[in-house]
């Protein structure tokens, strides 16, 4: 029998449904959250992304700006437009299209942005408040695995959950927001001599390794919920997860499919902590 998808195409609405009521409210009150998107160069795929954040913008009522500069930009210009966006009141949320150009540090661009407009979260402040556990506005393909997980209904607490993969991206923060909720966290990575052994153990399996079906049924326990990041391209144009979905689904209990799992949950997050941010900025949390 195969397991429960979690939909996070509809988990996704739900949650945009919430942000449209919070924000019409916000501007009968006179304040407009606004996000400001970065895009440097041509990368097909971040700007389909781009296009995305300012489409949710429009559907959500929010004020939106998108810089489209030359892949040619230099750094100096660049920090001069984020210097520009964290100084402009009617922007709450500043996003720095990744990856940038690689005569471009993007340290020192994320360093740039203001904490508080830091809507991808990160910024090595908010970063840091992760790690300690302070408040702060949280990475957002992360956000979105932690609200999937909760809308199965299952409780996080006391539970064994393993994350395979460190990235500072996903896999890092996922870690420190497992912990958040009193899971017991185990991170895996390339070098883990005893992967599967620890995979099999795992109530809660969140992989995001970049590794088209690298998790089949093999590494999962039965009744485990199964988070998969992964977004990978095949060689017959199809996407594909990290995990094997086919042979995980007649194990697993609920799971992400790819497409329509975290993928949708990523901009909602953005949308919410764009939100969040406007709040703070006008005193109003």
């Amino acid at each position: 029998m195969s397991a429960p998808l979690i939909n996070g195409k509809q988990v996704s609405e739900e949650i945009r449904g919430t942000l449209r009521g919070e924000v019409d409210l916000l501007v009968k009150q006179g304040l407009t959250p606004g996000l400001a998107v970065v895009l440097v160069g041509e990368d097909p795929a971040s700007q389909v992304y781009v296009r995305n954040k300012e489409k949710a913008c429009h559907d959500l009522g929010y004020y939106s700006e998108v810089h489209r500069l030359s892949a040619s930009t230099t750094q100096e210009e660049l920090l001069a437009l984020v210097g520009k966006l964290n100084s402009q009141d009617n922007i709450h949320g500043i996003l720095v299209q990744l990856p940038l150009p690689k005569h471009i540090d993007e340290k020192s661009v994320i360093n740039a942005i203001a904490v508080e407009k830091d809507v991808d979260g990160f910024h090595p402040v908010n970063v840091g408040n992760l790690v300690i556990g302070d408040d702060s506005l949280l990475p957002c393909t992360p956000a979105g695995v932690i609200e999937l997980i909760k809308r199965t209904g299952i409780e996080m607490a006391g539970k064994h959950a393993v994350v395979i993969g460190r990235s500072n991206i996903v896999g890092k923060p996922v870690y420190l927001l497992l912990q958040r909720e009193h899971a017991t966290v185990t991170m895996c990575h390339s070098r883990t001599a005893n992967m599967k052994e620890l995979t099999q153990q795992a109530d809660i399996l969140v992989v995001a390794i970049g590794r088209a079906n690298f998790v089949d049924a093999s590494y999962v326990k039965p009744g485990a919920v199964v988070i998969d990041v992964g977004m990978n391209r095949l060689e017959n144009g199809k996407l594909a997860g990290d995990v094997d979905f086919e042979s995980v689904k007649e194990v697993s209990g609920p799971i992400t499919p790819v497409p329509g799992g975290v993928g949708p949950m990523t901009i909602t997050m953005l949308m919410r902590n764009t939100l969040i941010a406007a709040k703070r900025l006008n005193g109003l949390v």
